[in-house]
């Protein structure tokens, strides 16, 4: 049987907003920099899994709030997981396809170009980060795709969504 669009819906977003939660949990200055990006990683799983729920549009609003969470410039996440989203759902048919272990180097590219935009984005309004530990981020990502993955897909399969 089919999930309900509002179980759903629900579903969807509370896996967004404990990413987002996982996003501005605080730590030490020095962790600070090799956090991975939670938000990123849920928007590219359910790109994946049901790219007919999730796509450019809920990418935006989930990069606004995280832009609104963390502080930083507005529409900074938004462009990201927009392009993100825009990668994800060109690929999909092809990355599901593929093991979950051939699926770490995927996302690895995936995070990367992610936080290319975003260094980007950072160097323009002049507030790029002077160390290279921001590298780190997309290889702990990639490396934690596996536990993100199996995760959201128990709760997936649990509520049938389809």
């Amino acid at each position: 049987m089919k999930a309900s669009r509002w179980t759903a819906f629900w579903v969807i977003s509370s896996s967004f907003c404990a990413a987002m939660v996982l996003t501005v949990i605080p730590l030490p200055d020095t962790l600070r920099a090799l956090r991975p990006e939670w938000v990123a990683l849920v928007l590219i799983y359910w790109c994946l899994a049901v790219p007919q729920r999730v796509g450019i549009g809920s990418a935006w609003v989930a990069g606004l709030l995280t832009d609104a969470l963390t502080g930083t410039l507005l529409g900074q996440h938004a462009l990201g997981f927009a392009v993100l989203a825009y990668v994800i759902l060109k690929l999909h048919r092809r990355v599901r396809l593929f093991p979950l272990p051939q699926q770490i180097p995927v996302v690895l590219v995936l995070l990367t170009i992610y936080q290319l935009l975003n260094l980007w984005i950072l160097g323009i309004s002049g507030a790029a980060p002077s160390h290279g530990l921001a590298w780190l981020q997309p290889v702990i990502g990639a490396l934690l795709w596996p536990i993100v993955f199996l995760a959201l897909r128990a709760g997936r399969r649990r509520f049938k969504l389809r």
